[in-house]
């Protein structure tokens, strides 16, 4: 099966960092429009896509969050360069000298600045960089930048998408080839006319990189019986790691999470999700993340007496670094596996 990289790549360069996911909002309704049942926009800025099942009884619910990690604008200074705080977490050694969009009255590219090598003492060469020590530069002089940027602009990574053997490579694929997944999967009920096993809830969420904050709202009033997260994971698959240190690998399937740092998915839902895998023979591999967390953990418990959990996990390396690759079969395999499990949802026994 092979994906749209086109839309993928689409999907990733549009801005969205977290509490200002407009113009990915945007995007997302035209692409699902036609796809389910009912489309709306909640008072936080979630996209809740309902796609009727044979049955009404219960319900399922999958979240993708469509924010990306950025950067807010604090301070602009009397030569024009800009002084920023984080949303979400960062890599500091991985932004020296990257590209950025600043999106004030207009997007605007700037370069992160810091310290040049040439002239920093022994003891600052040898100590990793801190985020407060970068600036952005505009290469405009302050009276221009004061008429294109405020105090509390977004801003994002300026990365395009470029296709690495079997691999595409980008900004923003935490969590965008997740958007992109959850897209494709209601294509794929339309498509294949399948109806879900029950009304199904697509939600592109917001503000997850700061707390899981849109999938609290909307898990809290959809009240799901049944939940999947959608999002990436770590694959250390790289030199100088060590098995145990893999957590996932790029290219040996979609991963089923069964822990992270923030939720011990329902096993009933772990079990579940690996015998639909191995009856639509989809690779997958075990996830366990000794640290982070995604919207699962908020679908799990943020409706009373909980949900059944589990999440479609997409193995990815540089994540939260200034590009981040994954493999094109393992989101290939991820959208069959997440089509698949709400469809068959009636099918398992539920009990404990």
């Amino acid at each position: 099966m092979a994906i749209d990289v086109g839309l993928l790549g689409k999907i990733c360069r549009e801005p969205g960092a977290p509490g200002f996911e407009t113009r990915i909002r945007n995007l997302v309704l035209e692409e699902v429009e036609g796809l389910a049942d009912d489309v709306r926009v909640d008072a936080m800025g979630n996209v809740v896509a309902l796609k009727k099942g044979k049955s009404s009884k219960m319900k399922s619910m999958a979240a993708a969050h469509m924010d990306e990690i950025g950067f807010i604008v604090t301070h602009i200074d009397t030569d024009g360069f800009l002084r920023f705080n984080p949303l979400g977490g960062f890599d500091p050694k991985t932004l020296t000298s990257q590209r950025v969009l600043v999106h004030g009255r207009e997007d605007i590219v700037g370069v992160m600045g810091s310290k040049p090598i040439h002239i920093m003492t022994p003891e600052e060469r040898n100590k990793p960089p801190r985020l407060e020590e970068y600036f952005i530069d505009l290469g405009l002089p302050k009276s221009e930048v004061d008429q294109l940027v405020a105090v509390g602009d977004p801003i994002t990574r300026e990365r395009d998408l470029v296709e690495m053997g079997d691999c595409v490579n980008v900004k923003s694929l935490d969590n965008r080839a997740s958007v992109f997944l959850l897209i494709e999967t209601l294509r794929a009920l339309k498509r294949s006319r399948r109806k879900p096993a029950y009304d199904f809830y697509g939600v592109f969420t917001v503000q997850e990189e700061v707390g899981l904050r849109g999938a609290q709202a909307s898990t809290l009033e959809i009240q799901p019986d049944f939940s999947f997260g959608l999002d990436t994971t770590i694959a250390y698959d790289t030199p100088g790691s060590k098995p145990q240190e893999h957590c996932t690998r790029l290219g040996d399937g979609v991963a089923i999470k069964i822990m992270d740092a923030s939720v011990i998915c329902d096993y009933r839902m772990v079990e579940f999700m690996k015998s639909v895998a191995a009856g639509k023979k989809i690779r997958w591999q075990p996830e366990i993340l000794r640290a982070g967390g995604t919207d699962t953990a908020s679908l799990q418990k943020m409706t009373p007496g909980g949900s059944i959990a589990g999440a479609v996990s997409l193995p990815t390396r540089h994540i939260h670094q200034v590009i981040e690759m994954c493999h094109k079969q393992d989101i290939a395999d991820a959208i069959k596996l997440l089509a698949a499990c709400v469809c068959e949802l009636d099918k398992h026994n539920w009990e404990f």
